[in-house]
């Protein structure tokens, strides 16, 4: 897995994530290109002389792709900044607004962009698989829920990986998560509803990301499990998706495309 000449730049590269993506692109061979800091004198620790941006316009002139952990607020900027200079997309964002997703969409019709929640190999199979269940096991008599456990320091729930992944069961069962989804329950909730998508969230120490997917039935109970040990997982397959995406046309991709999976 490797291109030379492939110029990668980091969004917010100087998070947990950007600064392991620093050493992914370097290990693929790429080039890397820069990335966006807020304040580049307390930049610190990334290799010296490395082009360093307070937006995203000047790091899209210099990169071919850009990989972007960072935030949905800024989803909508960069991704004028980048339809503009025709600079791939490798966006690991997740919470999107409506309108938020529309404009990712939008760049989508003028450059590449690869869109995930997660980019582990693992999780996009955990997804895969958790639709095809979706779709074999019948929804009124197979109870689907979702837990998923985090370090201490994550501040939304459900994570952005246990909602696509709720979305895959949803779409093997030809509906939409919003109208099935139930999370946070508390109280007298009354009886579990036919056909609802559970959603449990715990906190705790320094945990990665487990991800555990349950159909249950009176009889059975199958479940798919997936646990990352090292957040270097997600910036290896975002780095795999970035050397992927150089060279395919405009358009919305996801990991499943990256993999080389078969439609479903």
């Amino acid at each position: 897995m490797t291109d030379q000449g492939l110029r990668i730049g980091i969004a917010g590269i100087t998070g947990r994530v950007g600064r392991l993506l620093v050493e992914e692109v370097q290990a693929a061979g790429a080039v890397l290109a820069g990335g966006t800091v807020r304040d580049k004198a307390k930049a610190t620790g990334l290799p010296e002389g490395l082009a360093l941006f307070t937006d995203m316009a000047g790091l899209a002139a210099v990169s071919d792709v850009v990989i972007d952990f960072t935030h949905a607020d800024t989803a909508i900027p960069h991704a004028q900044a980048l339809a503009d200079h025709d600079t791939a997309w490798v966006l690991g964002t997740t919470g999107l607004s409506e309108a938020q997703q529309a404009t990712v969409l939008k760049a989508a019709e003028t450059i590449g962009v690869v869109h995930a929640a997660n980019f582990s190999a693992g999780v996009t199979l955990v997804r895969r698989l958790a639709q095809m269940m979706g779709q074999a096991l019948p929804a009124e008599s197979y109870d689907a829920e979702i837990v998923e456990m985090h370090h201490r320091q994550k501040v939304d729930a459900p994570s952005g990986t246990a909602l696509a992944i709720g979305e895959a069961v949803a779409k093997g069962r030809g509906v939409a998560l919003v109208d099935v989804k139930e999370s946070g329950r508390d109280g007298h909730t009354g009886p579990r509803k036919p056909g609802a998508i559970g959603f449990a969230a715990l906190r705790g120490g320094q945990i990665v990301g487990e991800h555990e997917v349950l159909f249950t039935s009176a009889d059975e109970q199958i479940t798919l499990t997936h646990r990352a040990f090292d957040r270097r997982v997600f910036a290896t397959g975002a780095v795999r998706a970035a050397l992927w995406v150089q060279d395919r046309p405009a358009g919305y991709y996801g990991m499943e495309e990256v993999l080389g999976l078969p439609p479903c």
